[in-house]
C-alpha cells in the first residue's frame, strides 16, 4: 500500500485563538490503536476540549475525542482516553516548565496525517482576558470595514 504525501488535516482547534494568546508550537506524534486511526482517517475527532499535560517525564494529551469505528466491535477504543505524544525530551522539559507558569496551557490546534503519520500541532496559550477578546473582536471588525471601504473605493462607488 503506497503512502500519502503531504499532510491530511483532521481537525481544526479554531477556538483556540480566540480564547488563548498563542506562543510556541510543536508538532508531536500520537500513540493510537487501530481503531482510533481509522476514525481519524475518516475525520471522525474533536479537539476543543482536549489539552496537553506532563506526567512523570510524559506529554499526555487528555480529553482528545476520537469517535469509536463501528466495525472494531470487540477490539474498539475508548473515545475520551488519554493518549501519549511523541515528543524529544528537551521539548518535554521545556514545556514542562512553561505548564509550571501561573496561566499557560498546552492547547492542540490540529490535527492530521503527515506522511501517513497521525500527529497534533500543540501550542503554548495564556488564558485571555474578556477585555483582550473584545479587543481582538473590535480589531477585526476594523480591518473588515477597511477592506470593505477599499474595495467599493476600487469599483468607484
Amino acid at each position: 500500500m503506497a503512502k500519502e504525501k503531504g499532510e491530511k488535516i483532521v481537525a481544526k482547534n479554531r477556538r483556540a485563538s480566540f480564547d488563548y494568546t498563542l506562543e510556541e508550537s510543536w508538532e508531536a506524534g500520537l500513540v493510537l490503536t487501530g481503531s482510533e486511526v481509522k476514525s481519524l482517517r475518516a475525520g471522525k475527532a474533536e479537539i476543543v476540549d482536549a489539552y496537553g499535560t506532563i506526567e512523570r517525564g510524559e506529554a499526555w494529551l487528555m480529553q482528545l475525542y476520537v469517535a469509536p469505528f463501528e466495525q472494531a466491535s470487540v477490539f474498539g477504543h475508548e473515545p475520551r482516553r488519554k493518549r501519549k505524544l511523541l515528543l524529544h525530551g528537551s521539548e518535554i522539559k521545556k514545556i514542562g516548565a512553561a505548564l509550571k507558569d501561573k496561566g499557560y496551557t498546552l492547547i492542540p490546534t490540529r490535527l492530521y496525517f503527515k506522511d501517513g503519520k497521525a500527529k497534533i500541532e500543540l501550542s503554548l496559550g495564556r488564558g485571555k482576558s474578556r477585555g483582550d477578546k473584545r479587543q481582538d473582536i473590535a480589531r477585526k471588525d476594523a480591518e473588515r470595514e477597511t477592506r470593505i471601504a477599499i474595495g467599493r473605493a476600487r469599483k468607484g462607488r
